[in-house]
């Protein structure tokens, strides 16, 4: 009696160290995907971003190189649109990219060129204030890194939905700044929302701004070339522009525009409408010929595509950085002087290779219970079993 109660513990201990041992296996192959899909493979698919070359180094120019990054349309979801494991999934992956970014890049300043928000043209005040804060958790940053903003029809409405009042809201939070310098180099941040060109207040007193940046760029040159005197007690650098703003200047559709984070080839011949898509051809005119840019960046289109504009101006359309929009998304890094720069884009890791990855590992899990069930033969006895018929 004594032995068979002997035998039955023994078996009662071996199957619960295979049980324990099987959890132990089944634990660390969660651990590993989640700590891949989730962590390491932000670092992995960053680390081979690097920072461009200006063609004219900064030491041998004595100018400084200003590091910045640009990236556009976070779309951070709203309480109306926004599902919960929808917010979860794609902020997630927004917080780890740009933080991962900060630290492996480590960039001076970081532009985000508009549609930061989802719901911004109609969220309550409560709304606001909780995606404001969301904001501000996922897109935080150390002091010593600038963050500026654009502002975009998801922001603070198209035209016709966009008033003061969510317009001095979204400016509380993310500044008035429309100029800003920095080693030399001058951005021009552009409410691209406001340039209807139907003479409306807000309309006017953009269109009032620009003049007046305008005004003083102007003024810069000029002091430059010691043609004239300038009154301006504050002389910005004299280097031309760099143009930022969430809607693209006029093209007439992505047509010509290429590359694997392109719009989808379906899309690209369709007519982009003035003053929804891109700007109308009058309010791009006018841009170019009161800034003189020597560099446009936008957003809005959620895809990539790069237009030269007259003769020698580029205009870069930077896709989202949301998986919400697009599978592949990536943002861009700029070295700059004052009268060069270098461009290069940093992919992210793309959605459905996450997905993938996912897949395989709940494949692998359901394997390895089959097989701890003895519902299937294992790979290794499977393995020797068909050794011994190849041998006989």
């Amino acid at each position: 009696m004594a032995l068979i109660r002997l035998g039955f513990g023994r078996q009662h201990f071996c199957l619960l160290k295979r049980r324990s041992f099987l959890m132990l296996k089944l634990a660390a192959l969660v651990f590993a995907v989640v700590l891949f899909c989730e962590f390491l493979i932000y670092y992995l698919v960053i680390f081979r971003c690097d920072w461009p070359e200006v063609k004219t180094p900064a030491s041998d120019s004595g100018q400084k190189t200003l590091k910045a990054m640009f990236l556009a349309d976070t779309h951070l979801l709203g309480e109306v649109r926004g599902h919960w494991l929808d917010k979860l999934r794609r902020e997630w992956q927004m917080e780890r990219a740009f933080q991962t970014a900060l630290r492996l890049l480590q960039p001076e300043v970081v532009f985000i060129l508009g549609d930061i928000f989802d719901e911004g043209k109609w969220s309550s005040s409560q709304a606001w204030a909780d995606d404001v804060e969301r904001f501000q958790k996922i897109f935080r940053h150390p002091r010593h890194v600038q963050l500026k903003v654009v502002a975009g029809n998801h922001d603070i409405g198209f035209h016709y939905q966009m008033n003061a009042y969510k317009i001095k809201r979204f400016e509380k939070v993310f500044s008035p700044e429309r100029l800003f310098s920095w080693k030399g180099i001058n951005f021009v941040m552009v409410n691209s929302v406001a340039l209807e060109g139907d003479g409306c207040h807000i309309c006017s007193e953009a269109e009032a701004e620009l003049i007046e940046i305008s005004r003083k760029l102007n003024c810069s040159r000029k002091q430059e070339r010691r043609s004239g005197p300038c009154p301006d007690p504050q002389l910005l650098p004299a280097s031309a522009p760099v143009l930022l703003q969430h809607f693209p200047l006029y093209r007439r559709s992505d047509a010509n525009c290429s590359g694997e984070d392109a719009a989808p080839l379906e899309e690209r011949g369709i007519p982009f409408k003035e003053r929804y898509d891109v700007l109308s051809q009058e309010a791009s005119q006018q841009l170019l010929w009161w800034l003189r840019p020597r560099l446009i960046l936008s957003g809005h289109t959620h895809s990539a595509c790069e237009v030269l504009h007259g003769a020698e101006v580029p205009e870069i359309s930077v896709p989202s950085f949301s998986w919400r929009n697009r599978n592949n998304p990536s943002f861009i890094m700029g070295s700059m002087t004052p009268t060069e720069y270098a461009l290069a884009k940093c992919y992210l890791p793309y959605e459905d290779t996450v997905l993938a990855t996912y897949c395989v590992a709940a494949g692998l899990l359901v394997v390895l219970i089959l097989v701890h069930s003895e519902l299937l033969p294992s790979p290794f006895l499977f393995g020797w079993n068909l050794l011994r018929k190849f041998k006989t």
